[in-house]
């Protein structure tokens, strides 16, 4: 009770000291689309300094292990699953763990590979590939696909590389209270009519939701995408988010937590191949290699 009460009055006093910000927000958002504009982009710029400036725009790879774990539609987490995740810049990506559960890979990957043993999603540009108990295997077109569509509206490619994309709008959103904190809100809309939020805390000007809203084109139905980050650290000069939550919609999906992550490793662009999966393979013996004498359980998913 005493916590309740204790959070109660921390969000009372949050939206009271953000009754200047308030009157102030409704003049900015009454701004001319060119101030309203100006006025977003020099927020971006100081949400850009604040990650890194110069060595977060310029960051050539990273490596980053820690626990994954998925949420059901009922809102219960999964079992965490250990993994290590490589990325080499600009669109190859290796995330390596032990299959624990089914339902988590299913939502963190886009498929269902086989339940124990060794795991491997590599994705690099427009192709892709899996490795697990079965052995090295292609990734379906739609799970390729995918990887494409969410790297091209995460925040940190937007940030990097699509901030002067022809017919990208920027406009100034107004102010608002995040998870306690003040924020201003600034909304970027691309020449495909894609709109993304990206919330900034006032205090520190480091981004603490980020918000892709796409519409489907025969329903009309909306789906936004949610992704929400807490306790920066620093790694070689590039503040990165220790904890990253995931949501569609209103629904909880994942959530990350780092506990280690080195930008800038040199990493291997064969890492990236699929020799490297193959070479992989042949090494794990037979400890992770399905039985051929055993019948294998029927994965429970497949494409999506």
């Amino acid at each position: 009770m005493r916590t309740w009460y204790a959070a109660a009055i921390l969000a009372i006093l949050g939206i009271a000291a953000a009754a200047p910000r308030a009157a102030r927000a409704q003049d900015d958002e009454s701004l001319m689309p060119e101030q309203s504009a100006a006025k977003a982009k020099e927020l971006l710029q100081q949400t850009i300094t604040a990650l890194g400036g110069d060595a977060y725009l310029n960051v050539r790879d990273y490596v980053c292990t820690g626990h994954a774990a998925a949420f059901e539609h009922s809102g219960e987490a999964g079992e965490p699953s250990e993994f290590k995740d490589l990325w080499l810049m600009p669109d190859k990506e290796r995330t390596e763990f032990e299959v624990k559960s089914i339902p988590l890979v299913a939502i963190l990957i886009g498929q269902a590979p086989q339940k124990g043993g060794l795991n491997i999603q590599l994705f690099a540009g427009n192709q892709g590939w899996s490795m697990d108990r079965s052995g090295v295997n292609e990734q379906s077109p739609v799970a390729i696909a995918d990887f494409q569509e969410q790297l091209r509206n995460s925040m940190n490619n937007v940030l990097r590389h699509r901030l002067s994309e022809d017919g990208m709008t920027f406009r100034y959103a107004g102010v608002d209270i995040v998870d306690l904190k003040p924020v201003d809100w600034v909304e970027l809309v691309d020449s495909t009519n894609l709109t993304m939020r990206l919330a900034i805390e006032q205090s520190t000007h480091l981004p603490l939701q980020f918000v892709v809203t796409t519409r489907d084109p025969e329903t009309h139905e909306e789906t936004s995408r949610t992704t929400k980050y807490s306790e920066f650290l620093p790694a070689n000069g590039v503040m990165m988010p220790r904890n990253v939550m995931r949501m569609q919609n209103t629904l909880t999906a994942s959530q990350v937590f780092y506990t280690e992550c080195d930008v800038n490793t040199g990493l291997d662009p064969n890492l990236f191949t699929k020799q490297s999966l193959v070479e992989r393979y042949a090494k794990l013996g037979n400890k992770d290699k399905p039985n051929k004498n055993k019948t294998q359980p029927d994965s429970p998913g497949g494409s999506p």
